[in-house]
């Protein structure tokens, strides 16, 4: 499962281009963000720089600062976190080390000022004034709810998780020494104002966090200070540190961070597994035994490494030929630890509620006495579904689809089942705190109706009666196992 995730760094050898430096307008109106769909919120979010030329040119590849002239917009990200919003937090049972750092970098490393135990904020306030401290709250999604509106609709367009951690820093101080990240990062800066430095990467596209020693650094490829309402972007393995300079007021910018452990190498450990699990079972060469004391050389055998580059060849021509949905643990892990659909209001969840919510994964068979019972469902996901509906999917963007062995099954029979995970379900409280258990939420299918659901999901709308299985009764207990999820709405 990825883990917690922090700032990020960039991604070329000799060192990031000069980065573009565009003007905004202020604009109008009570948010200055899209968040109609997650792509319109992202255009907003990096505007005026376009998306299409923000993958193009930046992502991956070198830093982007933009600096706005944007009253409008420096006003909501202020009110996204302020300092005297710690007060508040602080009265909900923070605790050192899992919800809040204090730290100072001191000749160029990090001196941690973490108390035991629950975070008071008279003394978090002491250590900020007095020794010059940096707070870092980590996840602060979990409590401000425009943030996990945010990071939600990232999640969504990204299809990665999203994660943050909020940092406070006294004038004339900073926090962290120079470092990378193995994440890639958009800060932006909420209040006051921070002096950032950029150096060249020694790693691209690191795959690690890492300190780095001052006396290595040379000079930045990059200085600037950032104003309320800019934002930065930089590619993970982008060296960087920032402080706050002295005789101004506090800084406190935000760090958003994702695409840990989501590079082609990382799906691909995932994805061949599957492959090979496939393979195993259909073709009895890959069932044949090893050579005897393979396992004891040093070194394979010519004929050890021509048997395994034959075999990657066939796993390539066998996924060539496929169109079943990979095997991938990665979809599942990111269905179970990504945030739920923000709905505000009273917090009211949007999926199944109370007794009818499915904690672990819920099978295919859904009786008529079952259906019955959920008809309290009707006031979430609306009308239920019958044979004549036209049906479309709900949440789409929270979904995930994958073809797995049976999850639920003995190791002797581990068939291929269907499954749609989703994060309906999930607790905001717990996102990318790491050390917290979650699990998984959704529904399994045998393969059979891998075609109806692939139908479902590439269809804007759909009868059910249209659906490719064999029977009418299986068609109606498809959709009606997706409706009592809040998955499924009838047109």
């Amino acid at each position: 499962m990825p883990k917690k995730a922090e700032p990020a760094g960039t991604g070329q050898e000799g060192g990031p281009a000069p980065c573009k430096r565009p003007k905004r307008e202020a604009a109008g109106g009570p948010c200055p963000l899209n968040f109609d769909s997650p792509g319109g919120f992202f255009e907003s979010l990096i505007s005026p720089i376009k998306t299409e030329t923000f993958f193009k040119e930046f992502w991956e590849q070198k830093p982007l600062l933009i600096q706005r002239e944007d009253s409008a917009l420096a006003a909501y990200y202020q009110a996204l976190f302020r300092l005297t919003d710690l007060k508040g937090l602080c009265g909900r049972g923070l605790a050192y080390g899992r919800d809040v750092n204090v730290c100072r970098c001191v000749h160029g490393r990090k001196k941690v000022l973490n108390k035991e135990g629950k975070v008071h904020f008279l003394q978090l306030r002491r250590d900020f004034d007095q020794k010059r401290a940096t707070i870092q709250l980590h996840q602060p999604q979990r409590f401000k709810d425009e943030l996990w509106r945010i990071q939600e609709k990232l999640e969504c367009y990204f299809g990665s998780l999203v994660g943050s951690n909020v940092y406070i820093t006294p004038a004339g101080s900073q926090g962290l020494p120079p470092h990378y990240d193995d994440v890639e990062v958009f800060i932006l800066q909420l209040e006051g104002q921070k002096h950032w430095r950029l150096y060249p990467p020694t790693v691209a596209l690191a795959r690690a966090y890492s300190l780095e020693a001052e006396h290595r650094l040379g000079r930045p490829a990059l200085e600037f200070t950032l104003k309320a309402g800019d934002l930065l972007y930089f590619p993970r393995g982008t060296i960087h540190q920032a402080d706050t300079p002295p005789g101004l007021a506090h800084s406190t910018h935000l760090t958003i961070s994702t695409y840990q452990s989501s590079s082609w190498g990382d799906f691909l450990l995932d994805a061949v597994s599957g492959l090979v699990f496939d393979a195993a079972e259909e073709d009895v060469e890959f069932r044949a035994g090893i050579p005897r004391q393979l396992l004891l050389q040093v070194e394979a055998t010519a004929d050890a490494r021509r048997r395994l580059s034959g075999f990657l060849r066939t796993l390539a021509d066998r996924l060539e030929g496929t169109h079943q949905p990979l095997s991938s643990d990665m979809k599942k892990d990111f269905a179970m630890s990504r945030l739920p659909p923000f709905h505000g209001g009273d917090g009211a969840a949007l999926c199944t509620p109370g007794s009818m919510r499915m904690s672990a994964i819920a099978s295919l068979q859904t009786s008529g006495e079952e259906v019955n019972a959920r008809v309290g469902l009707t006031a979430r996901c609306g009308q239920l579904p019958r044979l004549d509906s036209i049906v479309r999917l709900r949440h789409k963007d929270h979904m995930v689809l994958t073809v797995m062995p049976d999850q639920g099954g003995s190791d002797e029979t581990q068939e291929k089942m269907v499954y749609i995970y989703h994060s309906l379900q999930n607790r905001r409280e717990t996102h990318m705190m790491g050390n917290e258990e979650t699990e998984a939420h959704g529904l399994r299918f045998p393969l059979s109706h891998v075609d109806a659901l692939k139908q479902i999901w590439n269809s804007s709308a759909i009868a059910v009666k249209d659906l490719k299985l064999a029977t009418d009764e299986e068609k109606e207990s498809l959709a009606l196992s997706l409706w009592t999820e809040c998955l499924l709405q009838v047109v």
